[in-house]
């Protein structure tokens, strides 16, 4: 009996389906939007060869062996940025270690005050990024540099460490990043 009740008691729920809304609809739906983000990220903890086959005769070698004995220990990701100007690249070399942080948040913010004046002429949408309270640095080391090609297996490869960065420990951030759109919508 008492499933019996249950069943007639869920019925009506069951048959109100939901709807799809119309535009017009729709645009009277307020709330609140945004996304609150945190993130654990590890780059190449345990080190290892990027590439074991890398050639050697351009005067750059991958490691084969990321061992604390090893006397050149190029075994983290690379980011290689073309600057456009002279064909020359910006480089991030051997990024490894533990980047944390929680609470980075992403919402859109309207902007029509404030800004010495600017703000009731722009009145548009921008999109704000909310800093994460702390970032958490473990063993985290990159080095910056310039090079000729992208690749250390590019033929003629040439790179030029500037210097290299070794961060452990907490970083306290406050504030946020606005955004603004460019162009017409």
């Amino acid at each position: 009996m008492k499933g019996f009740l249950l069943v007639l008691a869920l019925l009506p729920v069951s048959l109100s389906a939901l709807e799809p809304l119309d535009s017009n609809a729709l645009s009277e739906v307020t709330g609140q939007g945004g996304v609150y983000l945190s993130g654990d990220l590890t780059i190449n903890e345990n080190g290892g060869p990027l590439n074991q086959d890398g050639p050697s005769a351009n005067g750059y070698n991958w490691q084969t062996n990321c061992a604390a004995n090893a006397p050149d220990k190029r075994c983290g990701g690379r980011i290689a940025v073309n600057t456009g100007q002279s064909g020359g690249w910006l480089v991030l070399d051997n990024i490894r270690g533990r980047f944390a942080f929680e609470g980075l948040t992403l919402k859109t913010r309207r902007i029509d005050s404030g800004f010495g004046g600017d703000g009731a002429s722009f009145d548009r949408d921008v999109m704000e990024i909310g800093l994460p309270d702390q970032l958490d640095y473990e063993n985290v080391s990159f080095t910056i540099a310039n090079s000729n090609a992208p690749r250390p297996t590019d033929a003629g490869f040439q790179q030029t460490d500037i210097m290299t960065l070794n961060i452990n420990g907490v970083a306290k951030q406050q504030g946020n990043v606005l955004l603004f759109p460019t162009g017409a919508p």
